[in-house]
C-alpha cells in the first residue's frame, strides 16, 4: 500500500508534470526552428532583392540563424525550468572574453563588412592597396585573395586593406598614359613633338577625347623632357604604354632627334 502511494505520488508531484515540461519544451523547439527557418527565408529573399554582395548575404543569415536558434534554445530550457538567466550571463562573458582575445579578427571581419558594403573594387580589378599590387580574386569576411602580376597569390587581411588607401585602377573605363621622352638640347623641339604626335594620331587604340597632350614638361639637366599624356581605354593601357616606348624610339632615331645620356662634368 505504501508503495502504491508513493507511486502515485511521484507521478503526480514530479514524473506526469515534468514530462508536461518536457513536452511543451520539445513542441517550442520545435515550432521555434520551423519559425526561424521561415524568418531566415524572408530576410534572404529581401537581401537577394537589396542586390547586396553574396558574401555578405550568407554571412548575415548566418549570424541570424544563430543567434535564432540560441534564442529557440533558451526558450525551450527555460519552459524546463532551467534557470537561464546565469546561461545568458555567461554566454555574454565568454562572448566578451573571446572579443577581447581576437580584437584583430574582429577588425578584420568590419573591415571585411565595410569592403564587401562599398565596394571600392570587385573581383578582376586590378588594385593597390595593403601594401600589395594586384588583381583581385576573392573577396573574403576576414581576408581578399590578390594575384600579382607575376602570378603570386597574395592574402590580404582586410583591416590592413581597408586602413590603407586603395587605388582601383580598373574603376573607371579609360586611363592617362603617361611618359617622358628626353631629347638633347641641341635637337628641335617642334620636329620631336610632331614625330610623336604622328605616331599618337596613327594609333586607333588612343581616344580623340580627352586629347593628348605632347608638351615640353621638364628642362633637366642633360635633356629637354617631353611630357607625352594620351587618353586609351583602361584595358589598352599597358599594350599602347609598351608600344609607343618602343616606336617614339625608334622614330626619334630614325629622324636623327637623340635621347641623351645624363652628362656629369668634372
Amino acid at each position: 500500500m505504501l508503495e502504491t502511494i508513493n507511486t502515485a505520488s511521484l507521478l503526480s508531484k514530479y514524473v506526469i508534470p515534468w514530462g508536461i515540461n518536457l513536452g511543451f519544451a520539445i513542441l517550442i523547439f520545435i515550432v521555434g526552428r520551423l519559425a526561424s527557418k521561415a524568418i531566415i527565408k524572408i530576410i534572404r529573399n529581401l537581401l537577394n532583392n537589396s542586390n547586396l554582395d553574396t558574401i555578405l548575404i550568407d554571412f548575415i543569415v548566418s549570424i541570424t540563424s544563430a543567434i535564432l536558434l540560441l534564442v529557440v534554445v533558451i526558450a525551450s530550457l527555460n519552459q524546463l525550468g532551467v534557470d537561464t538567466t546565469s546561461l545568458i550571463a555567461l554566454i555574454g562573458a565568454a562572448g566578451l572574453a573571446i572579443g577581447l582575445s581576437l580584437q584583430n579578427s574582429l577588425q578584420n571581419f568590419a573591415s571585411g563588412i565595410m569592403l564587401i558594403t562599398f565596394r571600392p573594387f570587385k573581383v578582376g580589378d586590378y588594385v593597390e592597396a595593403g601594401g600589395t599590387a594586384g588583381s583581385i580574386e576573392k573577396i573574403n569576411i576576414f581576408s581578399t585573395t590578390m594575384r600579382t602580376p607575376d602570378n603570386k597569390e597574395v592574402i590580404v587581411p582586410n583591416g590592413q586593406i581597408y586602413n590603407d588607401i586603395i587605388t582601383n585602377y580598373s574603376s573607371r573605363d579609360t586611363r592617362r598614359v603617361d611618359m617622358v621622352f628626353g631629347i638633347s638640347y641641341e635637337d628641335d623641339i617642334k620636329s620631336a613633338k610632331g614625330i610623336i604626335g604622328n605616331i599618337i594620331s596613327s594609333d586607333s587604340r588612343i581616344l580623340k577625347e580627352p586629347a593628348s597632350v605632347i608638351a615640353v614638361g621638364e628642362l633637366a639637366d642633360s635633356s629637354v623632357n617631353l611630357f607625352v599624356r594620351p587618353w586609351v581605354k583602361t584595358t589598352d593601357f599597358w599594350p599602347v604604354y609598351f608600344e609607343l616606348n618602343e616606336k617614339i624610339k625608334y622614330a626619334l632615331d630614325s629622324n636623327g632627334i637623340s635621347i641623351p645620356y645624363p652628362q656629369m662634368y668634372i
